[in-house]
């Protein structure tokens, strides 16, 4: 995951310039967009798949899928085709995080699963912390077709330590063309409801934070366009294993409540952040909010799962973690007017969702109660 994560995030930085420099300027959102929209897409069927054949093989195929796309972005001639392979990269971000993550949630212990989800969650964040940071600065080094086929090597290099990886799931099928039939209810899973909201509303400030975060470092002056997710995951990382421990002793709700709460915080501050040093706090605090709330979520999630279709409830929550995304996303390119202005209130509006969902999960116990009897009764 350590080697994936840094390797996709690795061209994110540079991904606004190139776009810029096809003539997309004003597309800088649909970068996120597209993404989301083929991973979201390819979710139920990697849940499914997840639980039909296996954890590894659907692991295999977004390794590969990734590696391929990431050394075909150079080829891009213009701004639809540069979109059709950023679609198509989406679909390894749909597989290999769904297989992964069922992988992990398998093999370790129910009551240490918080623990486990911090522990897992800091190889996410040090990838998009590392891949971010070093984005720029490779590029500038080697240029940016070098920047993508250096994140493709990462992408081959991560193949080659799946062979020493267990098979979790013993009944496995052999890959059927009925597989790759979805029913409507295999979407989404109702069992997770709550955890999938709330991944809904704080993945919304995400996909903000990711469109606007290399250009609010330009508007303050700041070379380097992974400056805030690389000090992001600075915070991120102290906070995950300590966090998912308390979440085992206190309950992942109460975990939430915290997080929720700090996001809201961290949004508003990095709104108003007009200097290097605010910005730079900001990314601390939103880090240790994304620290509190993301193994928690996880771990719920597996909580809640039937164990028989752990991929269809962990795909869940990863749908919404693609439509949170790419809703956060869409509204900067539908407001954001590239203007250090609109950017503030990007910022403003996100720490209002980010208080929906603090009042969200408040009332966590009740609707959850509710989408699990009527689980039962389908």
């Amino acid at each position: 995951m350590l080697l994936f994560m840094t390797s996709f995030n690795l061209i994110l930085p540079e991904l606004n310039d190139f776009l810029t420099n096809l003539g997309g300027e004003e597309y800088k959102g649909y970068i996120f967009i597209f993404w989301v929209i083929s991973a979201a897409i390819s979710r139920p069927f990697s849940g499914k798949l997840c639980d039909e054949i296996g954890r590894k093989p659907i692991v295999y195929f977004g390794l590969i899928v990734s590696a391929i796309m990431l050394l075909v972005y150079p080829l891009s001639t213009g701004i639809m085709m540069f979109f059709v392979i950023r679609f198509l990269h989406g679909f390894s971000t749909g597989f290999h995080p769904t297989g992964v993550t069922t992988l992990v949630s398998d093999i370790v212990p129910a009551d240490r699963r918080g623990e486990a989800m911090g522990i897992f969650g800091i190889t996410i964040s040090v990838g998009i912390g590392l891949g971010q940071f070093m984005g720029s600065i490779i590029a500038n080094a080697i240029g940016i077709e070098g920047l993508f086929y250096a994140a493709s090597g990462l992408g081959f290099l991560s193949i080659l330590l799946i062979p020493g990886v267990k098979e979790p799931l013993e009944k496995k099928d052999r890959m059927r063309l009925k597989h790759l039939y979805v029913k409507p209810h295999e979407i989404f899973d109702p069992l997770v409801f709550t955890p999938a909201i709330l991944m809904l509303i704080t993945a919304t400030c995400s996909g903000i934070v990711f469109v606007t975060a290399p250009d609010h470092a330009k508007f303050l002056n700041i070379e380097n366009k992974g400056w805030f997710l690389a000090f992001y995951t600075l915070s991120t990382m102290v906070v995950r294993v300590v966090a998912g421990k308390f979440s085992d002793k206190y309950g992942r709700r109460n975990n939430l409540i915290v997080g929720l709460l700090i996001l809201a915080i961290s949004m508003y501050l990095t709104g108003i952040a007009e200097n290097a040093t605010v910005y730079t706090l900001s990314a601390f605090s939103y880090g240790v909010a994304t620290g509190i709330n993301s193994p928690a979520l996880f771990a719920w999630t597996s909580d809640l799962s039937d164990p028989r279709f752990k991929g269809r409830g962990l795909a869940t929550l990863f749908i919404c973690l693609e439509i949170g995304i790419g809703l956060g996303a869409f509204a900067t390119n539908s407001f954001y007017k590239n203007t250090f202005e609109t950017l503030q209130w990007m910022y403003v509006f996100g720490a209002f969702i980010a208080l929906i969902g603090f009042v969200f999960v408040l009332f966590a116990h009740p609707m959850n109660a509710y989408f699990q009897k009527r689980a039962v009764r389908e």
